[in-house]
């Protein structure tokens, strides 16, 4: 059997960092797009301030992953990209960096591989309102 490739982009809209946004429905319309049935789909953010991950969605544990993140890389600290660019949002290329630009999940007959309480998330982290280009390639048989 060979193998079949589909690739799409996909735009987020989302509110000044740190929001969340449920994308697992567009992931789940690429792979029915696909017409694949067993494979893997990979997905990529288009840029350096926002990051993909899989997470339950529910408020509660969205607020805490927002708390720790700025934990991680608080926005009030001092960071050298200020001295290059003066944009104020050296903590958002930090946060994203530790959260990562890229998810990658199994298909198995036709549905992605996610727990009942596992959705895949995007993540913008800059200090202002972004439209976030998601780029997805489903491959498999």
């Amino acid at each position: 059997m060979s193998l079949k490739l589909h690739t799409e982009e996909i735009s987020v809209s989302l509110d000044r960092g740190t929001d969340i946004k449920d994308i697992t429905t567009d992931f789940v319309r690429a792979v029915k797009k696909s017409k694949i049935d067993n494979g893997t789909l990979c997905a990529n953010i288009i840029g350096s301030t926002g990051s993909l991950t899989t997470i339950e969605y529910e408020p509660g544990v969205i607020d805490d992953l927002k708390e720790a993140v700025d934990r991680l890389a608080p926005r009030d600290a001092n960071y050298r990209h200020e001295l290059a660019w003066h944009d104020g949002n050296g903590h958002s290329h930090v946060q994203a960096a530790i959260m990562g630009p890229s998810i990658t999940v199994q298909i198995q007959d036709g549905k992605l591989c996610l727990g009942t309480w596992q959705q895949a998330v995007v993540i913008n982290h800059d200090n202002r309102a972004r439209s976030r280009r998601i780029a997805i390639t489903v491959i498999g048989q």
